[in-house]
């Protein structure tokens, strides 16, 4: 079975996917299965015991994930407000929130624990604190975690249920108050000097060098500037900055070199590496690609001791590590990071032997090995992040020798002499600082340029297998090669491999309208069949008070940030056509910066006002700057995109008033139906619509000012006889959004209600002229 033990490893996964993911019906799952032993037996040659070992195993794996799946619940009743925790991870701390991961004691459960810090002395007190080792009483109030409520939103709550937390409690005090102490168990202590080290290096080093320096030690990025880290992301360099296979043989095999110099035995010192093995995961925060990397090393490192009874490959390592994995933790599955790196790492170890052996030279063979985990980890990478760099192989070309042999070496050296000698020379740490400083600088021109993200969005499943064939292909013309026309087929590979998705989003004929859940503000997307429009209605916002410095969180969410974008981008839309912003309220164009700094927007439509709010002039500056045109309009304006007519009802141009009452509103022929658009729009702006328009009536309706009752009059709701209302709220916000008094009134007209605040983001999916709505949560 040498070399073969990656067949067993697949049925090994095959199992727990299955069991946990309920991925295929059991008769398609037999049916795989048969079609598996069948290529085993014929394609393989495996023999009849092989077979049925793999098949054992597979069931096996099978088994502990339904275990796995039917224990992974909360024991705790919810109307628990008393909790004993062992804190057992470093905190967050975050402006003025603070966060960390303990276990409630009486329930033996993982939670995470939150609290609003009241004082800079308080949080200056919590900054120096070590919270391990105690036992500590806390009162809160216990909270499901956050779960997505738009397409390709963030599912905090199936995050932490992968990693067995299902609450989460807001604590009314400070952590740390009734604690008293416990006797630490050898993996708290080793953990208590990782959070001591990372403090030391704050405390000592520039904050550029501690924040380098706790990722590369320790595995930490939390002190990293979060722009920093976000820049890293896009020029697709952000794994130099996560402790790997890399730095894990380097520090293993720097520590046995010392030994063997030392004059200790070679059998002394793989036992003290078996020994240090765990000791160093745990220092390094545990992550999957750490984990993976010593469990291969351990598996090797038992095969050389064993070597006359055991031999085992690379490949052979790679996979009983990842079996180990995944029984000791069937839910690790759902780990980005797990995924991504036993997939590379599989990539690359096959393709050793005859693709990348081929190439001579550092940079040829650099070059080959950055393609081959490129293009491995494509489906995964536009799965969850949407977007691919197409600068990721020329960053690594410069940035992994950075790391490599500068960076890597250069944090251990100041580390150990800072630690030795109580200083460092500043002369090194000076020179360390400016190389940082221009690397920095060099990520952030590199991950601003525009043509350097492909950005398709997420792929929908026959696609993602389509690509999982292409790339297949690719890897097997790429290991027969070189042959006649080896290249061009390998050219038209990669070609097919980025046209697929651009091109199916021409092809597309079907379009949506898409009331984005924005909390409490407004943002609608207009899609239109075959790549002919895309127009946002509003982008949402959050609303900014000024805070003292100690309070600032150094990233805070922003809803065009971290919602509408990561929500357009899932589509695979990088352009807006027109950006329709329908008045001047934070709560409905505060995220139009982050938009207009995200994508290309075409053009932007105002209302025809004497009077711009501030956020408006900033944005128009913004437009202004990047050569957007604005455009104000005003009643009667209209345009035609094929099929679909826009009509302009209000403001009157020039409009002089308060500022709801000046909200774009216009009605709009689409997939059929005709909709009423009015952001803020009033009561007494409505009566001036119907007045004007008194034939109007309407198919869907976007009830204006989030369902309050200044808006959505009686008349304008018995004329314009809506089927369909759209109410965009946040949830539980402090408003009261939607009125008793609106809901009665739609409610008398027969209007089917449809809102964020319940039922998440709202879509309206139409081809040729018919379509459905539904809501993204049940």
């Amino acid at each position: 079975m040498s070399g073969k033990y990656i067949y067993v490893a697949l049925a090994a996964f095959l199992g727990v996917l299955s069991a946990i993911v309920k991925l295929f019906p059991f008769l398609i799952l037999l049916i795989i299965v048969i079609i598996y032993v069948f290529i085993l037996l014929r394609m393989k040659k495996y023999k009849q015991d092989q077979i049925l070992l793999i098949i054992f195993i597979g069931f096996l794996f099978f088994l502990k994930g339904e275990w796995a799946e039917a224990v992974n619940q909360s024991k705790m009743p919810d109307s628990k407000a008393i909790f004993y925790i062992v804190y057992t991870e470093d905190p967050i701390i975050d402006g003025d929130l603070f966060k960390i991961q303990g276990l409630e004691s009486q329930f033996n459960e993982k939670v995470i624990l939150r609290y609003r810090i009241r004082s800079e002395v308080e949080k200056y007190a919590l900054q120096k604190q070590s919270f391990y080792g105690c036992l500590c009483k806390v009162s809160g109030t216990l909270k499901k975690p956050q779960t997505a409520k738009n397409p390709n939103g963030f599912d905090y709550r199936g995050y932490l249920a992968a990693k067995e937390i299902f609450w989460i409690i807001d604590l009314q005090q400070n952590p740390l108050q009734n604690c008293t102490p416990m006797k630490a168990i050898p993996s708290t202590k080793i953990k208590q000097l990782r959070y001591a080290g990372i403090k030391y290096l704050e405390k000592n080093f520039p904050p550029e060098i501690a924040g380098l320096s706790a990722a590369l030690i320790f595995g930490d990025t939390h002190t990293l500037d979060p722009d920093l880290l976000s820049d890293y992301q896009r020029t697709g360099i952000v794994h130099l900055l996560a402790i790997s296979g890399l730095h894990v043989s380097l520090f293993i095999g720097m520590i046995f070199l010392i030994g063997i110099r030392s004059g200790l035995t070679r059998q002394v010192m793989t036992n003290f590496l078996l020994g240090l093995l765990p000791v160093y995961v745990l220092m390094t925060g545990s992550s999957p690609s750490v984990v993976r990397s010593a469990l291969m090393i351990s598996l090797i490192l038992v095969a050389d001791k064993w070597k006359y009874q055991l031999q085992i490959k690379t490949i052979d390592a790679l996979s009983a590590a990842f079996m180990l994995y995944i029984f000791i933790s069937p839910l690790i599955i759902f780990d980005i990071g797990f995924q991504l790196s036993f997939l590379v790492s599989f990539a690359i170890i096959l393709a050793a032997p005859k693709i990348l052996k081929r190439y001579e030279g550092n940079g040829a063979k650099m070059i080959a090995t950055s393609v081959t985990a490129q293009l491995s980890a494509m489906p995964l990478l536009l799965y969850h992040y949407f977007e691919l760099s197409l600068i990721g192989i020329a960053a690594n070309l410069l940035f992994i020798p950075l790391f490599s042999f500068v960076y890597l070496p250069g944090v251990y050296v100041l580390f150990v002499i800072q630690i030795l000698f109580g200083s460092t020379p500043k002369i090194l740490i000076t020179l360390l600082q400016k190389i940082i400083e221009l690397s920095n600088k060099l990520i952030g021109v590199l991950a601003n340029l525009s043509f350097t993200n492909f950005i398709p969005g997420r792929p929908p499943n026959l696609i993602i297998i389509l690509y999982i064939l292409l790339i297949a292909a690719f890897f097997y013309a790429w290991e027969r090669s070189p042959y006649k026309y080896s290249k061009i087929y390998l050219l038209v590979l990669g070609v097919t491999l980025i046209s697929i998705q651009p091109c199916w989003k021409w092809i597309n004929p079907y379009g949506e309208v898409t009331m984005i859940d924005v909390g409490q503000g407004d943002s609608l997307l207009i899609h239109l069949p075959h790549g002919q429009g895309n127009y946002l209605i509003d982008t949402g916002g959050s609303m900014n008070f000024l805070e003292e410095e100690w309070k600032r969180q150094a990233k805070p969410f922003e809803v065009g940030r971290d919602t509408v974008v990561p929500f357009l981008k899932g589509k695979g839309i990088t352009v807006i056509d027109k950006l329709i912003l329908t008045h001047g309220d934070m709560d409905h164009i505060g995220g139009a910066i982050s938009i207009l700094s995200a994508l290309e927007v075409k053009q932007i439509l105002m209302p025809s006002v004497t009077e711009m709010s501030e956020t408006e002039q900033l944005i128009i500056k913004d437009a202004e700057k990047q050569g957007i045109p604005i455009i104000k309009v005003s009643s009667g304006d209209h345009w035609r995109q094929n099929e679909s007519d826009f009509f302009i009802l209000s403001p009157e141009k020039n409009f002089s008033g308060e500022r709801n009452r000046g909200s774009i509103a216009l009605v709009a022929e689409i997939g059929g139906l005709r909709w009423f658009f009015g952001g803020d729009l009033d009561q007494e702006g409505e009566e001036r619509i119907i007045k004007k328009n008194p034939h109007l009536s309407v198919d869907v309706l976007k009830t204006g000012h989030h369902g309050s009752k200044t808006s959505s009059a009686e008349d304008f709701i018995k004329q314009i006889k809506p089927k369909v209302a759209l109410i965009s709220a946040g949830e539980h916000n402090r408003f009261g959004h939607p009125h008793q008094e609106v809901l009665e009134r739609l409610e008398a007209a027969q209007t089917k209600i449809y809102r964020t605040d319940q039922q998440g983001a709202i879509t309206y999916h139409f081809y040729r002229g018919k379509g459905t709505f539904s809501a993204y949560l049940p």
